[in-house]
């Protein structure tokens, strides 16, 4: 019996915001707009476009306004982008953007090291840009960094996560992301996390954003269904990362996490031919193998030649047999 018995789940793709913001060489402007389109028809709920963070800050998606408005939107699907500041609120705005993400993380030591700020000083900056967002009619989500652990802290207490988003939901945002910023979470973590969560906001859009950092990001991503979390973040053939974080590394890989959910009978709305489809194009931007591991083996019911000798393979299994027939009469 399969567990997921059609339960929808919607996928959000991040890898042209958090997978390019990663890479050494820069993916032109045109190679972005025309991965995007062709992301944009493979059944996503929600694909994060860039950033409008400074040009200084990310090189590598200095071409967000330019990217943004010259996709072909599709009906449906929300262009979302990371909206770091009131400048990149208003930036984002004149993008026509669909959805302002804004970012800060649960823990102090990765705040201060990732977004120079304290994380009061955040949650006023970010408090001044969901007003701004509201008086536009734009929905806010939440990306809580460091959910599950801070490369610098080591464990966060499950009551602060949970005290920052009280104060974020107090202020009406739309969705909260809980992510796991450096790969440190682990499947009895995340289900303790989510469960407790869900609890106690049961109205908020929930997503979770987990990295492969030590190989658990798949088993971490079940963990999370099972507990009721039915958005999640992942990143085409498993790029990005988080350039302030130390060991960070790629995101889980769509391609992987979409197949596996699939073959446990999740609706994920997703065309996974047209998923490895285009993680070689990824593949073919970055110039670098990328991590994921079905656009490498293909679905697992792909079937492969049997070797060149087949035949006589066969042959010979059947004469042995005849002989040991006859050896036995």
């Amino acid at each position: 019996m399969k567990a997921g018995n059609g339960t929808r789940l919607f996928v959000n793709e991040v890898a042209t915001r958090d997978g390019f913001q990663m890479e050494s060489r820069f993916i032109p402007t045109d190679d972005k707009i025309a991965l995007i389109d062709r992301l944009s028809g493979l059944g996503y709920a929600k694909i994060e476009v860039t950033s409008f963070t400074s040009a200084k800050a990310i090189p590598a998606l200095r071409d967000g306004e330019e990217v943004m408005n010259r996709i072909a939107r599709r009906p449906g699907l929300v262009y979302t982008a990371l909206v770091p500041n009131l400048r990149g609120a208003e930036r984002a705005l004149e993008s026509r953007i669909d959805e302002f993400n804004i970012v800060m993380s649960v823990s102090e030591t990765h705040n201060l090291a990732n977004l120079r700020m304290t994380r009061e000083q955040s949650f006023a900056q970010l408090a001044g840009v969901i007003a701004l967002a509201k008086k536009a009619g734009v929905p806010v989500n939440v990306s809580l960094s460091c959910v599950f652990g801070c490369p610098m802290e080591g464990e966060v207490p499950l009551a602060t996560v949970q005290g920052w988003i009280d104060r974020f939901a107090a202020l009406e945002v739309q969705g909260i992301t809980l992510c796991d910023t450096t790969g440190m979470a682990y499947p009895t973590q995340v289900r303790e996390v989510c469960e407790s969560v869900l609890a106690s906001h049961q109205a908020q859009e929930w997503t979770a954003h987990f990295h492969n950092t030590r190989g658990m990001g798949l088993v971490n991503t079940v963990a999370a269904v099972e507990a009721g979390i039915r958005r999640l973040d992942m990143s085409l053939g498993g790029i990005g990362g988080c350039p302030y974080a130390p060991g960070a590394t790629g995101n889980v890989a769509t391609e992987d996490v979409v197949h596996m959910l699939q073959c446990m009978g999740y609706d994920t709305g997703m065309h996974l031919e047209g998923l490895i489809a285009a993680a070689a194009e990824l593949e073919a931007l970055v110039r670098h193998e990328l991590p994921a591991q079905v656009s490498r083996a293909g679905h697992r019911l792909t079937r492969h030649a049997p070797p060149p000798d087949f035949d006589d393979i066969v042959i010979r299994a059947r004469e042995r047999g005849q002989a040991h027939k006859e050896l036995q009469s």
